[in-house]
C-alpha cells in the first residue's frame, strides 16, 4: 500500500511518518512524504535512508505535481497547514492559499483517481472559544482567527467532497499539541528555550487561556486509528485530557527549567485570543479505541529533556526566525 502524507518535514507529520516507519510488518505501507520545506519543516525530521520512505519537496497547490503523487498512492493523511496563529493575525493570505485552497487541489486529486481514503487533519481550534463543557464533532464552527477559519472552511471543502462525490474523506480535530521536534514559535518549545537561553518568556494578558495538551505521539496514534478503523463523512475528536491555563503552563516551565516567576514578561493579549478550547473526544474512544498513553507530566519533562539535548536542531530555526524579522 502506498501512502502520500504531506506536510510530514513538519512536527506532528514527521512523528507520524516515523511511527509507520517503525512498524516493520508485511503491510506496512510505502510512504510518500509532500513538503514544500517551509520555515517550520526541516528535513532533519525525516529518515530520508529509510527503503520504505521517499521524499518530495513541493507545494500542494502545484496541481501537476500534486496529481502525479495521488496518482501514484492508495491513500493521503493530509497535514500539510500554515498554522501559526499570530502569523495569521499579520497575514492572512499564506493560510488561505495554503490550507484552503492547496486542499482542494488534492480533494481534486483524490477524487480523478478514486484514491480509497483521505484523511484531513485538522485542528480544535475551528470550534472557537467553548466557555463550559466540551465540544463534541456536531459543536458548531466558530473560528475566531484567520487561521482557525482556513482551518475550518478546509474541514468543510473536504466532507463536501464526501457528500458530494463520495469521496472518503475522514476529519480529525486535535487539541494542543506538544513534543519533540515542534518548531521553537509555539508557546512550549519558545518557553523552554528562551528559558534554557537565559531570556525571558512572553506570556499573554492575564495568562489564563485554557488549552487542553495533547502528546504529539498520542495525536498521532489517533489520526492512525482514524485512517484504519474510522468512518467515512465522519470527524473525530482526539484531545489530551489536560487542560491548563497559560499561566499554570508556564509555571510548570519555570519549574522544570529551574527558573523563577522573573522570567515571565506580561505582554498585550493576542487578538482575538479564544479563551478556552476543551474537545469531547468520546467518539474516538468509544469507535477507535483511541485513549491518550502520556500522561502530561511525564511527556512534559521528557519534552523539556529533548529540547536541553538537542541545541544544535532548535538552534538554527531560532536564528533563521529572527533573521525574518529583523
Amino acid at each position: 500500500m502506498n501512502l502520500l502524507v504531506t506536510g510530514a518535514a513538519g512536527f506532528i507529520g514527521s512523528r507520524y511518518v516515523a511511527a509507520l516507519l517503525a512498524a516493520d510488518t508485511p503491510d506496512a505501507p510505502r510512504i510518500t512524504v509532500l513538503d514544500k520545506l517551509t520555515y517550520a519543516g526541516t528535513l532533519d525530521n525525516l529518515q530520508l535512508d529509510h527503503p520504505r520512505l521517499e521524499f518530495v519537496q513541493g507545494d500542494i497547490r502545484d496541481a501537476e505535481l500534486v496529481d502525479k503523487l495521488v496518482g501514484e498512492a492508495d491513500q493521503v493523511v493530509h497535514f500539510a497547514a500554515e498554522s501559526h496563529v499570530d502569523r495569521s493575525i499579520l497575514t492572512a493570505s499564506d493560510f488561505v492559499l495554503t490550507n484552503v485552497v492547496g486542499t482542494q487541489v488534492l480533494l481534486d486529486a483524490a477524487l480523478r483517481h478514486g484514491l480509497s481514503t483521505f484523511v484531513h487533519v485538522s485542528t480544535d481550534e475551528v470550534y472557537g472559544s467553548i466557555e463550559s463543557g466540551s465540544a463534541t464533532e456536531e459543536y458548531p464552527l466558530n473560528p475566531s482567527s484567520p487561521y482557525s477559519a482556513s482551518k475550518a472552511s478546509s474541514d468543510l471543502l473536504a466532507l463536501a467532497y464526501h457528500r458530494t462525490h463520495g469521496l472518503d474523506v475522514r476529519v480529525t480535530r486535535c487539541s494542543n499539541n506538544y513534543g519533540p521536534h515542534q518548531f521553537p514559535e509555539k508557546v512550549i518549545p519558545l518557553f523552554v528555550t528562551n528559558l534554557l537561553d537565559g531570556k525571558k518568556v512572553p506570556l499573554y494578558g492575564e495568562g489564563l487561556n485554557v488549552r487542553d495538551w495533547l502528546y504529539v505521539d498520542d495525536h498521532c496514534a489517533g489520526v492512525e486509528l482514524v485512517r484504519t478503523k474510522g468512518r467515512p463523512g465522519e470527524v473525530y475528536n482526539i484531545g489530551g485530557g489536560t487542560e491548563l491555563t497559560n499561566k499554570e503552563l508556564t509555571g510548570l516551565l519555570l519549574e522544570a527549567c529551574g527558573a523563577g516567576w522573573d522570567r515571565v514578561e506580561y505582554v498585550e493579549d493576542r487578538k482575538g485570543h479564544d479563551l478556552r478550547y476543551s474537545v469531547d473526544w468520546t467518539k474516538a474512544r468509544d469507535e477507535l479505541g483511541y485513549r491518550p498513553r502520556h500522561d502530561f507530566t511525564t511527556g512534559l519533562a521528557e519534552t523539556v529533556a529533548w529540547y536541553r539535548d538537542n541545541r544544535a536542531w532548535w538552534e538554527p530555526l531560532k536564528r533563521r526566525v529572527a533573521g525574518e524579522r529583523s
